[in-house]
């Protein structure tokens, strides 16, 4: 029988990502998982919305300000999915997504990692890439992907 006991959830927190959370909570109650909730952002000051990120001895102030507003950005995504749960744990990091969701995979063991795509296409997907596309090539463990714009709204 298969173990699934940590599953990884790269969340980008746009609306789109609570249309997987249904996915990975089930997923997670099946297995009796621990989830990993894993932000990712290339400049935590953009996310702290301070006017002047690195000037002078505050910077550690302002990341911890940026690190709490993130959180509250994903616990208003999670609604009421993930909150009560104990077996979540809420990850933010800085630097670029497909290396640290790779790093997170190796340095915590996780079993399985479920992420939305954006489904890019044309010239922005030539540039770009795809997040989900390169932790899929590259990963060691398996990846579940959802487009969370084919998903049916229920009720």
């Amino acid at each position: 029988m298969i173990e699934i006991k940590k599953i990884l959830l790269p969340c980008d927190l746009t609306t789109n990502a609570s249309k997987i959370l249904p996915y990975v909570r089930s997923v997670a109650e099946k297995y009796n998982s621990m989830i990993l909730l894993l932000h990712v952002v290339e400049n935590i000051h953009e996310q702290a919305l301070y006017p002047y990120p690195g000037l002078g001895h505050d910077q550690k102030i302002h990341e911890k300000d940026a690190e709490k507003k993130l959180i509250k950005k994903i616990d208003k995504i999670c609604g009421g999915y993930f909150q009560s749960d104990s077996n979540i744990r809420k990850i933010i990091v800085a630097g670029h997504p497909v290396v640290e969701i790779l790093k997170v995979v190796e340095s915590e063991d996780i079993d399985l990692v479920i992420m939305g795509t954006h489904g890019r296409s044309g010239l922005e997907h030539v540039i770009f890439g795809s997040v989900a596309e390169n932790v899929v090539k590259k990963s060691t463990v398996p990846v579940l992907t959802i487009n969370p714009y084919t998903i049916k709204e229920s009720g």
